[in-house]
């Protein structure tokens, strides 16, 4: 008789379990939770919509984006690229004062300058490409 007190049966086990199971779930999703929130990382519950069709604003800005300027191309065989010294020239395809493409992650999204700002290039914008003729691109 006293096994069944000092040991008791797997099925009592199983129900211990049971019982205590949602609980500590509840509180690990909690936990889990209130971690994301202390690492600035964006959580599942950042994604929700507030209103149907809109998006978090802070989740929005908080996405790293690569951001580059192509003054221009070139399409050129190994040999001669294996040939290129310092002061060798690389014609590009675009003429001399032609607008410079702004890609963001690989689509243009505005044309513009060159400028100097306080011993630092910049690019001013001349054109901004209208979201309609960006959606055409991809």
């Amino acid at each position: 008789m006293t096994d069944k007190t000092e040991n008791p049966t797997p099925e009592s086990e199983q129900e211990q379990v049971a019982a205590t199971a949602p609980a500590e779930a509840e509180q690990v999703a909690h936990e889990e939770v209130s971690a994301h929130e202390d690492d600035g990382e964006p959580s599942l519950e950042d994604f929700k919509p507030t209103m149907p069709g809109n998006i978090n604003p802070e989740v929005l800005q908080n996405i790293v984006v690569n951001l580059s300027i192509e003054v221009g191309r070139a399409q050129i065989k190994i040999k001669d690229l294996m040939r290129l010294t310092q002061g060798s020239v690389v014609e590009l395809d675009r003429i001399a004062g032609e607008p410079l493409d702004l890609l963001v992650n690989s689509s243009v999204v505005a044309q513009g300058e060159i400028v100097l700002v306080n011993d630092r290039y910049g690019v001013r914008l001349t054109r901004v490409v209208p979201s309609s003729e960006r959606l055409k691109l991809i």
